[in-house]
C-alpha cells in the first residue's frame, strides 16, 4: 500500500473556482421568478455546497415547501445560462494544479454541482489542465460526504485512498475524505470558515493558494508519519 501522495482530488465551488455570484443570482432569479424572497449573496456561503436539491431546501421558506420543485426547475434553466458570467478561477489555481501535475500528482474533481455543470466548468475555467476524473452529481451515486464516488475515482486512478489528498472548503468535504480514508485539506478562501474545516477535522489547513500548494508537496512525508 502506498503511503505518499499520488492523487488530489479536488471539490469545485468555493475551492476551484469563485462560483458564489453566479448561484446566488440564479436562485434569487428563479426564488423572485415564484414570489418568494431573495436572500443577501453571503447567505448562500451556508446554503451551498451539498447539491441543487439542498441548495433548493434551504433558500425556501418551509411554508412555500410547495413551490420547490417549481423553483428548482427554473433555477437550473437558468443557471444553464448563466453559470460563466461571473465566475472565475480562484487566482493561482492554475499554476497550482499544473505544479501538481509536473510533480507527477494524479488530479480529479469531485464535486456535488450537477455532472454536467461541473464538467462544463471545469472544461471552459480550467482548460488544458490534465484532469484524470471529473465528476459531479450523478443518478444513483450518492452525493458527498457519502465516500462512495471517492472511492470510486480512487479507484479508477488506480490509486489507494490512503495516497490520495481530498481538498474542499467545506464541512461537507472534510467529511468525504474522514469517510474515504484520504487525507483532508480545508482551504478558506472559499464558503466556510476555518472553525468549521477544523471541527470536521480537517487534517490540514491552507489559507492561500501557496500554502495549499506547500502543504500538498510535502504530504508524502506526512502521509507516511
Amino acid at each position: 500500500m502506498s503511503h505518499s501522495l499520488r492523487a488530489a482530488l479536488f471539490d469545485l465551488d468555493g475551492t476551484l473556482v469563485d462560483s458564489l455570484h453566479d448561484i446566488g443570482a440564479a436562485m434569487n432569479h428563479a426564488l423572485s421568478t415564484h414570489g418568494l424572497p431573495p436572500h443577501p449573496l453571503p447567505a448562500y456561503r451556508h446554503f451551498v455546497g451539498e447539491g441543487a436539491q439542498v441548495l433548493v431546501a434551504r433558500a425556501v421558506p418551509e411554508a412555500h415547501a410547495h413551490a420547490r420543485e417549481a423553483v428548482l426547475a427554473t433555477y437550473r434553466a437558468f443557471y444553464a445560462e448563466h453559470m460563466l458570467d461571473e465566475t472565475r478561477p480562484f487566482p493561482g489555481i492554475l499554476p497550482l494544479l499544473e505544479c501538481l501535475v509536473g510533480e507527477g500528482v494524479k488530479l480529479a474533481v469531485l464535486s456535488n454541482k450537477p455532472d454536467a455543470a461541473t464538467r462544463r466548468l471545469v472544461t471552459e475555467l480550467l482548460p488544458g489542465v490534465r484532469f484524470a476524473a471529473v465528476y459531479g452529481e450523478r443518478a444513483g451515486v450518492p452525493r458527498k460526504p457519502d465516500p462512495t464516488a471517492a472511492l470510486g475515482v480512487a479507484a479508477e486512478l488506480g490509486v489507494d485512498p490512503s495516497g490520495c489528498a481530498f481538498i474542499g472548503d467545506t464541512s461537507v468535504d472534510m467529511d468525504t475524505a474522514r469517510a474515504a480514508g484520504m487525507y483532508g485539506v480545508g482551504v478558506t478562501w472559499g464558503f466556510r470558515d476555518e472553525e468549521e474545516l477544523r471541527t470536521h477535522q480537517a487534517r490540514v489547513i491552507a489559507r492561500s493558494v501557496e500554502e495549499l500548494l506547500q502543504h500538498l508537496l510535502a504530504l508524502p512525508r506526512a502521509l507516511a508519519s
